[in-house]
């Protein structure tokens, strides 16, 4: 089959490698219908990658229809409509039977618990997929949600909502979400159906803070990111902040814009081996700081009940789509931050 493959810093290619296939009774494979693109795959194009192997196929998020199923999948037969969440669960650990898949007993590494960072789980940048434990990691996608809404809903909305929850919005608050890409546009969304009154947007990218101010974000303006969120907040900085980049410089603007007893959660990926947390300042603020990596599966079932009821909308977050032969323009145009691009679909039929 065709599929994008990694081997080095902006060197993804388009290529032939072999099928997937049921290599265990409790297994499935998925025909890939929309792959999507995500802020973390970037990671790896820009040479940053999460494991050190090369030559595997990158990206953690798809739907697709099932094509064949080991003799032991119960839940799903061939041509089920299904949504693969991106975080991947061994389906035996206590962990895993409670849906927080990214805290697997049993996963010797985090490159276990992922579709696309390392050869152990091939991506789904590609024709098709091979699910392991497919009762526990698919699930069964409704009508009335789109394939574009379902790709958001395979990582970045899940990490959205879970970083609202832990950010612990509460109805009439007003918080700001740091970066105004997919994920934090979900986070908006996510905050409002919370019942937060106000949502600030920080973004570099002129065009985002435009697109954001749209679904009714209010866009931070200036070169002083910090004196504008005062200004916004009447000197007191929001109630609770999601930060969705995952820089050092990004998370120090969350932990310095947040009003005193805030709220700050982390949700960008971070590969800061050493931050410079400002322990005296948190103290001093009496903040409450959360960071960590979504369970998709955890996370699911209220945001699939949500976008069947229209509160919020994923599909609203895609910007553009391509062919999966044309990686290069699609990588290097979400890379660039150019043509307004936010979510970048990827189709292998085209």
């Amino acid at each position: 089959m065709k599929a994008l493959t990694y081997h080095g810093r902006h060197d993804i290619r388009y290529e032939d490698v072999p099928d997937p296939a049921v290599t265990s009774p409790t297994d499935a494979v998925v025909k890939v219908t929309t792959a999507g693109v995500c802020g973390s795959d970037l990671h790896i194009y820009h040479g940053n990658p999460f494991s050190p192997e090369t030559g595997y196929t990158p990206g953690h998020e798809c739907v697709g229809v099932v094509v064949e199923t080991g003799g032991q999948v119960t839940r799903f037969k061939p041509g089920d409509r299904v949504l693969v969440p991106a975080s991947v669960g061994c389906a035996l650990c206590r962990s895993c039977a409670a849906g927080f898949t990214a805290r697997c007993e049993r996963a010797k590494s985090s490159t276990e618990l992922c579709y696309g960072v390392s050869p152990q789980l091939p991506g789904s940048q590609a024709e098709a997929l091979a699910v392991a434990h497919a009762d526990v990691n698919l699930v069964h996608l409704p009508e009335g949600i789109s394939d574009e809404a379902a790709v958001v809903l395979t990582d970045n909305a899940p990490t959205a909502w879970y970083g609202c929850r832990r950010a612990r919005i509460q109805p009439g608050e007003t918080v700001l979400v740091v970066g105004l890409g997919p994920v934090s546009l979900m986070a908006a969304q996510s905050a409002f159906a919370m019942g937060a009154a106000r949502v600030l947007g920080a973004d570099l990218v002129a065009e985002r803070r435009a697109f954001a101010a749209t679904l009714g974000v209010e866009p931070v303006e200036g070169e002083d990111a910090r004196t504008a969120i005062r200004e916004m907040t009447n000197g007191r900085g929001p109630d609770a902040v999601v930060e969705a980049v995952g820089s050092d410089a990004t998370i120090e603007l969350a932990l310095k814009a947040v009003r005193q007893a805030g709220r700050v959660s982390v949700i960008g990926v971070s590969q800061s081996n050493a931050f410079p947390f400002h322990m005296g300042l948190a103290q001093v603020k009496e903040l409450e700081f959360a960071i960590g990596l979504c369970s998709v599966h955890y996370e699911l079932p209220p945001l699939i009940a949500l976008a069947r009821a229209g509160r919020i909308r994923p599909e609203t977050v895609v910007s553009h789509r391509f062919a999966l032969s044309e990686e290069p323009t699609a990588y290097e145009l979400f890379a660039g931050r150019a043509d307004g691009v936010r979510k970048i679909l990827l189709d292998p039929a085209r």
